[in-house]
């Protein structure tokens, strides 16, 4: 069970879900680029098709034959959960950009638990919302939300279409946990503790939007359903987890994991849990998933994670005077517009110096 990565590509050719082991070229179960839409057609065969995805394990592949399908959902999931990522990162010294690289994120540390979470939640947005499309097969619209039911506000009838959240966590579990199933290491437990931690955000935030019917707008009468909130919701939920993550380590029959420091309360499901520190991602590093941070903007006035101090890792930074169209002198203009003027500002930008030891240089 190594740590998952994901690849993007273009909207033709959705992104590669897969791992890798560290130091093998392909470990069993390493990259899974997902079939194409255009293949898929060629291809007409699932059984081919699917045969010709490598990395995949014995029950993915059964998935992929049963639910060919599902793979294009994966594969938009992978763009969902892949942005998502470098926008909670955005001003962090790793930014989930190693992963457009195809450099996996290995080790046990907190950025490996954020990364396995946020990734079974994609697949689980992107099934969900599938599903309630009609653009797969063996799903639709939840078939439990039926009938009448009752809320604080009064009773309500189910309509519309409900978000089927179930199929699709059932779904993600088969699918993105096939890799961890046979490992009982400390690896495996941890990703299948922060997968399923991230299957429970995304149904965490599941919420009822109604529509009022009867004269003049009046809510005599209301029809409901369950959708899924933007997946946004999901991300910052996640990265407060990330943010309050547990280490652990294994506990004394190796058949689960308890709290490393005894001070700290036990891990709930809802929880992250790691097992490694982080290295300190502040030099090209591929193995240890580390781009450095050379070359990244920094914010000279900011004292967070993105000041040039902290990103920068004490190297220093150059300054680069840079001119760019903005939008200004705006005027709002009845009814209804906003008119502005382009106007051109020249701004500093600060980007950070790169090592000067030989180690580095031999490293990249």
């Amino acid at each position: 069970g190594s740590p998952e990565y994901f690849t993007l590509r273009g909207a033709e050719d959705p992104p590669s879900l897969g791992v890798r082991a560290r130091g093998s070229a392909r470990a069993p179960g390493a990259a899974l680029p997902l079939p194409s839409r255009r293949y898929m057609g060629a291809v007409g065969s699932s059984r081919v098709m699917c045969d010709n995805v490598p990395g995949l394990v014995s029950r993915q592949r059964q998935l992929c034959r049963r639910h060919p399908e599902a793979m294009l959902s994966i594969g938009r999931g992978v763009a969902a959960w892949t942005a998502e990522c470098q926008h909670q990162f955005r001003r962090h010294r790793w930014d989930c950009n190693a992963l457009d690289l195809r450099i996996p994120v290995l080790g046990m540390g907190r950025e490996s638990a954020f990364v396995h979470a946020i990734s079974s939640a994609g697949v689980v947005f992107a099934i969900t919302r599938a599903c309630s499309q009609g653009e797969l097969k063996s799903c639709s619209c939840d078939p439990k939300k039926k009938g009448s039911s009752k809320d604080s506000r009064g009773h309500f009838d189910w309509g519309g279409c409900s978000d089927n959240i179930d199929y699709g966590i059932k779904f993600a579990t088969a699918f993105v946990d096939a890799k961890e199933r046979k490992g009982k290491d400390a690896r495996a437990l941890m990703n299948l503790h922060n997968n399923r931690a991230g299957r429970k955000a995304v149904k965490r935030f599941l919420k009822q939007e109604c529509k009022c019917h009867g004269v003049s707008g009046s809510c005599t009468l209301r029809t409901c359903w369950l959708a899924m909130a933007d997946f946004r919701k999901t991300g910052d939920y996640l990265w407060k987890k990330y943010n309050g993550a547990i280490q652990v380590v294994m506990n004394q029959d190796g058949t689960g994991f308890t709290v490393a420091n005894k001070k700290f309360k036990k891990p709930t499901k809802n929880d992250l849990v790691y097992f490694e520190s982080s290295p300190d991602y502040c030099i090209r590093d591929r193995d240890v998933g580390s781009l450095g941070t050379a070359g990244r903007v920094c914010n000279q006035t900011s004292r967070g994670m993105d000041s040039c101090e902290v990103m920068c890792c004490g190297r220093g930074y150059d300054t680069s005077r840079v001119s760019r169209m903005t939008k200004c002198e705006c005027k709002f203009h009845w009814c209804c517009a906003v008119r502005c003027q382009d106007c051109l500002e020249v701004v500093d930008v600060h980007t950070c110096k790169a090592p000067k030891s030989a180690a580095w240089i031999a490293r990249t």
